[in-house]
This record gives structure tokens, sequence and C-alpha cells, in this order.
């Protein structure tokens, strides 16, 4: 999966993924969340208020399980430093890094805290038994983003599974003509990314 921390779609898919997975007993599939980084791909960081109204509309809309601690005054400047502190945790083994991708996101949006500062880094690293991130993890961000241009990544999420991929599989996402945003649970095209991936 490509994505970035602070995206609320890749929050959603992410859970959605996370949770249908252990539902159909194959916890023994280790999501790869590789980074996206919304700054880099657009030249600019994520706007807090438009995130927010994304935010409103996937809870409204398909997620009111979700977001409960989301707070944009709180919203992130930049998502480099917690996409380094997850390839710091891929490191040390998949397992850790797909815990330390999912307490990244629910820092931001269901604890309402900036991922940004580094005591809540710290936080989440303590948490999950790892150190800091160095250098290294730096530039391991830019060498998944280089990979995923090269892959053809559309945006965040994008999923892979061997030769399949599918971009933000578990949601269907439109705008009407005031530009107004619709989300619906894209649950067929979810089960068939799995079906393909794991075999159910």
């Amino acid at each position: 999966m490509y994505a970035d921390i602070w995206c609320p779609f890749a929050h959603v898919g992410l859970r959605s993924l996370v949770r249908r997975r252990n539902q159909i007993g194959r916890d023994d599939v280790v999501v790869r969340v590789r980074a996206w980084p919304l700054e880099l791909v657009n030249g600019a960081p994520l706007d807090p208020r438009a995130t927010a109204e994304h935010v409103d509309a996937l809870r409204a809309q398909v997620a009111p399980d979700l977001f409960a601690g989301f707070d944009a005054e709180h919203f992130p400047r930049t998502s480099l430093p917690a996409l380094a502190l997850a390839a710091a945790a891929y490191r040390r083994s998949d397992g850790i890094g797909e815990a330390v991708s999912l307490a990244l996101r629910d820092a931001i949006f269901e604890e309402g805290r900036d991922i940004s500062c580094p005591d809540v880094l710290a936080d989440v690293a303590y948490a999950h038994g790892i150190g800091e991130s160095g250098p290294e993890d730096d530039e391991a961000v830019r060498a998944e983003w280089r990979e995923g241009q090269s892959r053809g990544v559309k945006g965040s999420p994008h999923f892979f599974c061997g030769k399949v991929d599918a971009f933000c599989p578990s949601l269907l996402i439109t705008k009407d003509a005031r530009n107004e945003i619709h989300i619906g649970r894209n649950t067929a095209m979810l089960e068939s990314f799995l079906a393909t991936c794991v075999g159910i």
C-alpha cells in the first residue's frame, strides 16, 4: 500500500483492509505501507481545512466509527518525520511496521495529536519498542516515493498485490456539479482485491 499518514482516505482504506483481513482469519498477511508523501507529490503540505472537510464527509457518509478525536487545530505541518518513523519500524519487522503505521494514523485521526511534534513521535516509538528514525529512514521515504512513481501510483491509498493493483479499493468517491464530495463503500472491489491477495 502506498499512502500518506495524514490522508483521511488512506486511514479508512487501511482500517477497512485490516478489519476484513482479520475477519477472514488472515492476520498472518502483513500490510506493507510504503510512503507516498503528498507534500512532495503536490509540492505543498495538506490544507488542514480541506482535510477537515474530507474527514467530515467520510465520518458522515461511510465511517461513523472513525475520526473520533480529529482536531484540525492540531493538524501536522508535515508528515515526513512520521513517514520516516514508519520506515524505521519496518526495518525492525513487517509486523512492527504495520503496527506503527496504524498507530500514527490513530494519533492524528482518533486522538487529535500532531504527528509532526517530536514528542508525539517519541511516544509512538516508545510504545512499539523502537528508537528514533535516522537519515537512512528519511532517504527510504524518498526512495519509496520514487518507486511509487515508477509503479504508477495514482494517489493515497493505492494498493498492490503482485501484479494486481487497486486505487482506493474500499471507497467510491465522486463530486457533484457543486463540487461537493460524495463517498460510498466499495465492498465488492475490496473483496475482489483481497480474493486475489489471500484467496478468500
